[in-house]
């Protein structure tokens, strides 16, 4: 089969690759029919995420017509058309039980990698290194899914797979960061980034509740979106102090919730040179300079929500003013699977179409150079792919 392979920074090649198979009578094989290129991906891309093999497969967006099934599979059958969540879960440990199903205890075969690094271990990753499992990715015409009575959701309506594709990771992502907000009516969310996450983000806390959104970006097609289709006002940081205005924005007292939809690679800001030596110099992997800004902005006694992925070690950050505060931060994978029949019972009545935020369609042979595109910022969005 063909897959999107990574061979190094900025090195995505399509090649042809063995076909999947069924390793565990609990898996299923999905023919794949749309994937899309995720702002997570870009830091894999962009050499920030350890762990990464050369000819490793890419991509955890992705939804398909499942082929084969182990014998132990009771939900699935050949013939579904599903979407597969990014987070793989065990669905019996601990954490799965608690609803805290991206913590899984069972999924990941290199928990020890990450316990090193962070601690603990997650639950594994689809397509995203050996320190989340070295699953393959659904950037490929087919792909294995492990425990699959427990992860994908079949598609039984007549919605198009452009509608649906994103309950793979970018809706429920965006929607559980306005979620950990805590809004309340009257709310004003202040998100930074107008990618994908964050568009998502935007219509999530204007679905639970918020007043206002203002959405901080400096790409004019990903401000246009933000304002026409999702209704916030806009502040271009290249332009305005953020903080300022957002403070004048909100009478003096600052937004109600920050929202962190960057994450690790953050342009903008006084500090942004800084931390680019750093990570040159390997003394600091990530760049905080949205965390930093959001932790200023925020108001007294208000929520910070990361979905953004951070990956390691930063410095600088403001936990003074944090602390003064009395701030609560909420962070950390997406619990997809309290997600997915919610959400996509919002598609069904309409209330949302997530297609809006495609801006490039394309195939799996054209990978490579749709990586680039979508790097650059520059008039991209969102890239979903057809393996044919």
């Amino acid at each position: 089969m063909k897959a999107a392979c990574w061979y190094g920074s900025g090195d995505i090649r399509v090649e042809t690759v063995p076909d999947p198979q069924i390793l565990n009578p609990q898996d299923a094989i999905i023919k794949v029919t749309l994937t899309a290129i995720c702002g997570s991906d870009l830091h894999i891309y962009n050499g920030f995420i350890p762990g990464m093999e050369r000819g490793d497969i890419l991509g955890h967006e992705f939804m398909g017509e499942v082929v084969e099934v182990g014998p132990k599979v009771q939900k699935l059958k050949k013939g579904d058309r599903v979407v597969v969540p990014f987070t793989i879960s065990c669905g019996k440990c601990f954490f799965c039980k608690a609803g805290q199903w991206s913590l899984c205890d069972n999924t990941n075969p290199n928990a020890e990698l990450l316990e090193k690094l962070y601690g603990s271990s997650g639950g594994a990753l689809f397509g995203y290194s050996h320190l989340y499992g070295g699953y393959a990715g659904g950037q490929a015409e087919y792909v294995r899914v492990p425990f699959a009575d427990v992860g994908p959701i079949v598609i039984e309506s007549d919605l198009t797979d452009e509608q649906v594709l994103f309950l793979s990771d970018i809706f429920p992502t965006g929607y559980m960061a306005a979620e950990n907000c805590n809004i309340k009516p009257g709310d004003t969310v202040a998100i930074w980034g107008c990618g994908p996450v964050g568009q998502f983000a935007i219509r999530s806390a204007y679905m639970l509740g918020a007043s206002r959104v203002i959405a901080i970006d400096t790409y004019p097609d990903r401000l246009r979106m933000a304002h026409d289709m999702g209704k916030a006002e806009t502040l271009d940081y290249a332009s305005v102090s953020v903080l300022e205005e957002l403070k004048d924005l909100t009478g003096g007292r600052g937004p109600d919730a920050c929202i962190d939809a960057v994450g690790l690679e953050a342009h903008g800001g006084f500090e942004y040179a800084y931390d680019r030596a750093k990570q040159a110099l390997m003394l600091e992997t990530d760049r905080p300079g949205v965390l930093r800004r959001a932790i200023m902005a925020c108001r007294k006694g208000g929520t910070v929500s990361i979905p953004g992925v951070y990956g390691g070690f930063i410095d600088k950050m403001p936990m003074g003013a944090a602390f003064a505060k009395g701030l609560t931060f909420k962070m950390g994978q997406t619990h997809m699977h309290n997600y997915l029949r919610p959400l996509l019972d919002r598609i069904e009545s309409r209330e949302i179409d997530p297609s809006f935020v495609i801006s490039h369609r394309t195939t799996l042979a054209e990978a490579s150079s749709h990586y680039a595109m979508f790097n650059s910022r520059e008039g991209c969005t969102k890239v979903v792919m057809r393996p044919s």
